[in-house]
């Protein structure tokens, strides 16, 4: 997915501390990504993070087995997001901010 993304706009990633990110550095040579994780429960280190999972979990909520859920579906669901106007954005579009 992020092999999609213009090689101008990807700069940096930060990630929790959770052990699904244990192999980052094989990510981080991959992508030629900088990665940067943030400090444990400071999860407003990544405030646009926790809001996108706030409304994630308004399709999905928490305990969904997504082995159920096809990828159409969740194109569906990341569509509706990117799409969402947002105060933060001026009320742009998150896609809108993406590709301007």
């Amino acid at each position: 997915m992020f092999k999609e993304i213009p090689e101008h706009k990807q700069l940096t990633l930060t990630l929790d501390n959770g052990k699904e990110f244990s192999k980052f550095k094989a990510l981080e040579e991959e992508l030629d990504f900088i990665i940067y994780f943030a400090d444990p429960y400071c999860s407003w280190q990544r405030g646009t993070n926790e809001h996108t999972n706030g409304l994630i979990r308004r399709y999905f909520p928490k305990k969904t087995d997504f082995s159920t859920i096809t990828n159409e579906q969740l194109q569906e669901v990341v569509m509706k997001i990117n799409t969402r106007p947002r105060k933060i954005l001026n009320y742009q579009t998150a896609e809108e901010v993406f590709i301007n």
